[in-house]
């Protein structure tokens, strides 16, 4: 695996028909994607390169066209997912495996990406201050009861951006403003920091339950400086009235331009199968969306939850609306 700033140079210049390859761009880690890659050489023996990008990937691969040497795509988020889709710059994948490996709802209805773990987003609520019964549902946290109790990262964030589309797909516009209302009136701070940031602010005081993914628990616990910050907290997880728990995905799209199509369709494959869903859930406390396959033991000690049955790309429909009525309420200010 090829990594540092020469891995997009070192891609071009692959020769898909001298070697047993696939070529990736990826938006996640590489400390994510080793345990993948090292596994998939090791079952098929093809070679695995990766670009780790942090930002314009659609630029790059509508710049590069035909002569992308890039397989495949590794993100998260639906936003994106939809992104890479709506560019053009992916391909259909017809194949039974995925079909039998991904539901429905974690992928696209016309098999542009199929995802590969799932992150929950849920309250993170103090031990001391919250008892856990009082946050049952996503539409309870805009009740006047949270006055200045609330604290979240940008309103305008991805993941945030994402909660609200759930909420407008449930409930319609004019409630999910109201809602959004609600949720600002409740906050103890102006919006900031990322997910972390909010469970150490519950942990010192400053607020009493706050927005986050589940797998940051599963880092915070891993990191001596963060551990009393993620102690300090229950992670429960809220429902939409009449629906689930809202959950955010990490996904993979084959190119439109695909080299070595074959390997790719080998990969994609095998990051669906029990083996990679598992090493993968665990190198960031995901859940996966393979039938039959379980998370890491710490996610699972969280509790369990039954996760909103929406397809994704419906939520990505409501997206463009749901920021317009997050900065209509001006959410940040």
């Amino acid at each position: 695996m090829r990594l540092a700033s020469t891995a997009i140079a070192l891609l071009a210049a692959a020769s898909p028909a001298l070697a047993e390859e696939v070529n990736l761009y990826s938006y996640r880690q590489p400390e994510l994607l080793a345990p993948l890659t090292d596994a998939f050489t090791e079952a098929t023996g093809i070679d695995v390169n990766v670009a780790y990008l942090s930002n314009g990937l659609v630029e790059r691969l509508q710049a590069e066209g035909d002569r992308s040497p890039a397989d495949l795509v590794f993100t998260v988020d639906i936003a994106r997912l939809s992104a890479i889709v709506n560019a053009g710059v992916t391909q259909p994948v017809e194949s039974a495996v995925l079909e039998e490996n991904v539901p429905a709802q974690y992928r696209d209805p016309g098999n542009q990406w199929f995802g590969l773990t799932t992150r929950a987003r849920i309250a993170y609520a103090s031990k001391e201050r919250v008892d856990p019964s009082e946050v049952t549902t996503y539409e309870d946290l805009a009740d006047p009861k949270w006055r200045g109790r609330l604290c979240t990262r940008s309103g305008t964030h991805p993941y945030n951006v994402a909660l609200a589309a759930a909420y407008l797909y449930h409930h319609g516009e004019e409630e999910t403003k109201a809602w959004l209302e609600g949720l600002k009136a409740n906050l103890a701070r102006k919006p900031q920091g990322n997910d972390r940031a909010q469970v150490r602010a519950v942990w010192a005081g400053e607020c009493d339950i706050a927005l986050g993914n589940t797998y940051y628990m599963g880092q915070m616990l891993n990191d001596p400086e963060q551990v009393e910050w993620a102690e300090s907290v229950n992670v429960l997880f809220p429902v939409f009235e009449g629906g689930g728990t809202h959950e955010n995905i990490s996904g993979v799209a084959m190119t439109k331009a695909a080299p070595n199509r074959e390997n790719a369709l080998k990969m994609m494959e095998f990051l669906t199968s029990p083996e990679a869903q598992e090493i993968y859930a665990h190198a960031n406390y995901e859940y996966p969306v393979a039938p039959g396959t379980e998370a890491d033991d710490l996610v699972k000690s969280w509790g369990s939850f039954t996760a909103d049955d929406v397809n994704l790309m419906e939520l990505a429909d409501h997206r463009a609306e749901a920021l317009r009525l997050i900065e209509e309420v001006d959410f940040d200010g």
